[in-house]
């Protein structure tokens, strides 16, 4: 994982606090990685299946990505700062500037509930509106 990709585990770390809540609704987590390096090693902090893009599919016809200028940004550094003092670390290992989203499906017709794409490293999702998406998801009967 690159330093930039501490933001990353974070996220891992704020969804897979939430599992009870989709498990409830029967909603399976996923990781989606676009390459193998540091899999494992985020499979640590993530709750749910990882799978592996390497053809980089699921990451649309034009990738987002942040170059180093970013890392000019105040918000990048503070962003840094609060996983250093959550005791999350990275290195600088592996592709650091793809921007991650997050997408909440519903069954069937219910399409995206939810999304969030990553406007910067340590750009993380809204708890509360993912939650309150997730309520919004009707169960199927089996």
């Amino acid at each position: 994982m690159t330093v930039i990709q501490m933001g990353i585990i974070q996220e891992a770390l704020a969804l897979s606090s939430l599992k009870k809540h989709f498990e409830a609704k029967r909603v399976p987590l996923y990781g989606l990685l676009h390459e193998e390096l540091g899999a494992e090693e985020f499979s640590q902090f993530f709750q749910g299946e990882l799978l592996l893009d390497t053809e980089r599919r699921f990451y649309g016809p034009t990738e987002r990505r942040m170059l180093l200028t970013g890392m000019l940004r105040w918000s990048v550094w503070s962003n840094i700062i609060r996983a250093n003092k959550k005791g999350v670390e990275g290195n600088m290992k592996g592709d650091g500037s793809l921007l991650g989203s997050l997408f909440l499906l519903g069954p069937g017709k219910q399409g995206i509930l939810y999304e969030h794409r990553e406007l910067e490293f340590g750009d993380h999702h809204n708890s509360t509106l993912l939650l309150e998406a997730l309520d919004k998801i009707k169960l199927v009967k089996e």
